[in-house]
């Protein structure tokens, strides 16, 4: 039985989190099957963006706890693993949204922070629960620390307290909090403005978003030097052309297809 689920549609693939048993906690078995849909969905030229959801109530419970403690016995700790999946998804060259309707925890928030989207339920709660538990926030940190405000970040490391949807926008752990029946007609607004981007087009500002600034005038030449690249280039060419005769571009996708 899959753990993931994906389905795709005019160029967006829904990858769903399908183990609501466990809270869609990050087991070694759930883990891989994500990192193979993001594997297939890297290679295949008819996804644009990538949707990460969930079934159930939760969202993420973060590290399997029950794995965990058998396998500090035998192995490698699924935490382990979870740099493995934050990588793949900070490093994914097209757009990532997050679907969150439900709580996330621990290494859940990680995955949210690894995403370039992230859209929540107002009544979704998050927590740092990491110090409760006796162990900290290492890895998710990598994901976590760019998105968040330094005193917020401090706080709610530290106390590991539960937070809702409406402060995790404000700390920018999300981009935006929204009443439940919104959801997803929010976040399929977000992938429709997506999809209209050139494909190395969005892959290039995912790069410039992650990238680290030089000395100013080095890094005004480099950039200059990026931004020409773009305009020379047939994905440039055809987008300005498709701009000046009024019609999409090339590589817009089909509409959604209708649901019955």
């Amino acid at each position: 039985m899959a753990l993931v689920r994906t389905v795709t549609d005019a160029g967006v693939t829904t990858m769903t989190l399908d183990s609501p048993a466990n809270r869609n906690a990050l087991s070694t078995p759930l883990m891989r099957e994500l990192l193979d849909a993001l594997a297939a969905a890297l290679t295949d030229t008819s996804v644009r963006a990538v949707v990460l959801s969930h079934t159930g109530p939760v969202f993420c419970s973060g590290a399997d706890l029950k794995e965990t403690a058998e396998a500090r016995r035998t192995g490698r700790v699924p935490a382990e693993m979870i740099a493995d999946v934050l990588a793949a998804l900070w490093e994914f060259p097209k757009p990532v949204v997050a679907r969150v309707a439900g709580p996330a925890r621990a290494g859940g928030l990680g995955l949210i922070a690894a995403t370039d989207i992230a859209v929540c339920a107002r009544e979704a709660t998050f927590a740092f629960s990491e110090v409760r538990l006796g162990v900290i926030p290492a890895v998710i940190s990598a994901t976590v620390l760019p998105r968040l405000a330094p005193r917020a970040a401090a706080e709610l490391y530290l106390t590991g307290d539960t937070f809702d949807g409406v402060r995790a926008a404000e700390i920018g752990l999300v981009t935006a909090a929204v009443p439940a029946d919104e959801l997803d007609t929010v976040v399929r607004r977000y992938c429709d403005s997506l999809v209209l981007g050139g494909p190395l087009a969005l892959a290039g500002t995912k790069q410039l978003l992650r990238r680290t600034p030089g000395p100013i005038r080095a890094d005004l030449a480099e950039l200059s030097a990026r931004s020409a690249g773009y305009f020379r280039s047939a994905e440039g060419r055809e987008g300005v052309a498709a701009f000046r005769e009024k019609r999409p571009a090339a590589w817009v996708p089909a509409a959604p297809t209708a649901q019955g």
